[in-house]
């Protein structure tokens, strides 16, 4: 692997960083008047000892611990990833035992204080906005996509601090944000993958006023926990009848001592990260929250929030692919010059970096989302008294709240096809030597795959978009209205425009189509239509902030041919289908 320290040495994450991020808007949305700092001037409270003050100071503090990340994920982690993955996994009697290199890493980013980056200031976590935790998880993903997982497990736990009980969280949080638990969802059953409303794992309250839970559940990614850290797992399970359905999902807290690991999957990619079998026996279980609201408020949540976080994985994955290939192609020598001169290739590689770019501006409008409402609410309710139902009534909240339900999906679909096609194009350009496992890219490509499948398959995030681009896209609709206000900050460009009455097209086109077979089979391709019309658009704005960035102004152009190529062939599509 390509080392060095993966935040400093990514020049269009740095150029994300320090030119294009709007971060007046982020740090007001997240730091909200910098509670944190005006307690720690009251109380001296350590935990608050790092809380930014304002804006300047809020950046310096985000920007530091990308750099230790960087540099650990990049000069650390990376070098070994090939053993880690050589060496994998071993289970016996209910154990699973890791790779020395792997330990080794774990215990260096729990050391410095690098994992909780999704927990609390106030519960011992690093308190970041979701827009720096989704770099986060792409500098980790370049280094290793399995070790990634390991290193962001405990901040699924977020949803806990969010809806627990004020007991909960004090019993939990600060010792998950200090490394002395790592963390897993146990969601999916064998019978039951996304059909997530029919899980028949059981939960009882007996007259002890304890829950227990009853049942299995698969591909649960450390459920085993992690060396000396010892799991919690967050569980779905049914406390209504077993024909209930959603409404008679509850969430719990079970801990890992409590359940049998029944054994790891053997997986293609992901070598060092344990995917478990994990059976519930009358396992002692902590309600989440209140009984009913599992699936549709808590587990969909944390769903969501791990959707950008593979979303984002996808693109650090995709980085080191784009990377491992620019390098061998700028030596290889074949016909007396290097690869990366032969026409074919060149093109190849210069696809992989503006998809790359326009992957990453795709994720972090997500997260821009997800800050804009998120935190706010959060202020509503705890600080200002509002009940939840007239805290999400808020029409800020309301708004980005709608366009965060969207833009996931639709981050999570595009980075991770785009993630697998990129990991593709590497192991072609490395030729022969890249189907061998001398080289990292075909570990990079293994690793690669499970993306448009875990946390929701594309099909399934083409299911979850298609609805919101369709209503988004009516007169008075709100994916409409952010296009348009967007456009107006810029100075557009004619393919700009040309995509945005092409899609319009496309929108109406495919709403006007009679239900059926057919229409739900043009979804993808409506919503692939979307997806680029808004990742030219994001493109575009970054352009307007950076006006004399010539190679990014050629990286906006190959962006609009392809999207506008793209435009024009799902238009003839829906013509076609609307005359049949």
């Amino acid at each position: 692997m390509i080392q060095g320290n993966y935040f400093k040495d990514n020049e269009d994450l740095m150029l994300q960083f320090n030119s294009i991020l709007d971060w007046k808007e982020i740090v007001a949305a997240y730091e909200r008047g910098f509670e944190d700092a005006k307690t720690y001037e009251k109380t001296k409270d350590e935990r608050f000892a790092n809380a930014p003050a304002d804006v300047k100071s809020a950046v310096e503090y985000y920007e530091s611990i990308l750099e230790a990340t960087g540099d650990l994920m990049g000069t650390y982690v990376a070098p070994r990833s090939a053993e880690m993955d050589r060496v994998g996994l071993k289970y016996e009697n209910g154990k699973v035992t890791f790779p020395k290199a792997q330990e080794e890493c774990y215990s260096t980013l729990r050391d410095a204080g690098l994992m909780p980056i999704g927990i609390s200031r106030k519960n011992g976590g690093l308190g970041l906005p979701a827009t720096v935790q989704s770099m986060i998880c792409e500098i980790a993903a370049r280094a290793d996509a399995a070790f990634c997982l390991a290193f962001g497990n405990v901040n699924i736990v977020d949803i806990v601090e969010r809806y627990g009980s004020d007991e909960l969280i004090q019993e939990w949080i600060p010792d998950i944000a200090a490394g002395k638990y790592s963390a897993a969802m146990a969601l999916t059953e064998p019978n039951y993958g996304s059909d997530l409303p029919s899980v028949q794992t059981k939960a009882e309250k007996g007259a002890d006023g304890v829950w227990r839970l009853t049942g299995t559940k698969r591909f649960i990614t450390h459920a085993c926990g992690y060396i000396d850290a010892p799991s919690i797992i967050l569980t779905l399970a049914r406390t209504g009848s077993p024909t209930s359905g959603a409404r008679g999902l509850s969430f719990f807290l079970v801990q890992g001592k409590d359940v049998h690991v029944a054994g790891i999957e053997k997986k293609l990619g992901l070598h060092c990260s344990p995917t478990c079998e994990v059976v519930f026996d009358n396992s002692p279980g902590q309600l989440i929250g209140e009984e009913g609201f599992g699936l549709v408020k808590y587990s969909m949540g944390m769903m969501n929030a791990a959707r950008i976080t593979i979303a984002a994985q996808s693109v650090g994955i995709a980085e080191a692919a784009y990377r491992e290939a620019k390098k061998y192609a700028s030596e290889r020598i074949q016909f007396g010059k290097s690869i990366d001169k032969i026409p074919a290739v060149r093109k190849m590689l210069d696809r992989m970096e503006r998809e790359i770019a326009g992957m990453r501006m795709l994720v972090l409008e997500a997260t821009r989302s997800v800050d804009r409402y998120v935190w706010k609410k959060e202020h509503l309710i705890r600080h200002e008294g509002k009940s939840e139902k007239d805290a999400k009534a808020d029409p800020e909240v309301k708004l980005w709240e709608k366009l965060a339900d969207l833009f996931t999906p639709m981050a999570k679909y595009y980075a991770s096809e785009g993630c697998v096609k990129i990991a593709y194009d590497a192991l072609q350009i490395f030729g022969g030597a890249g189907y061998t496992e001398e080289y990292d890219v075909a570990r990079i490509y293994r690793d690669a795959r499970i993306t448009t499948i875990y946390e929701g398959t594309t099909q399934l995030q083409v299911v979850a978009a298609i609805g919101g681009i369709v209503s988004g896209m009516a007169p008075a609709g709100n994916l409409r209205e952010y296009i348009q206000q967007e456009m107006k900050s810029i100075s557009p460009s004619a393919e700009l425009k040309r995509s945005f009455d092409l899609f319009s097209e496309i929108a109406e086109a495919y709403r006007d189509l009679p239900a059926g077979e057919e229409k739900s089979m043009l979804a993808f391709e409506t919503v692939e239509a979307a997806t680029r019309l808004l990742m030219g658009l994001l493109m575009e704005r970054s352009l307007a902030r950076t006006p004399d960035n010539a190679h990014r102004k050629e990286m906006c152009r190959g962006v609009s041919i392809d999207t506008i190529a793209t435009l024009e062939g799902t238009r003839a599509r829906m013509k076609l289908s609307a005359v049949k």
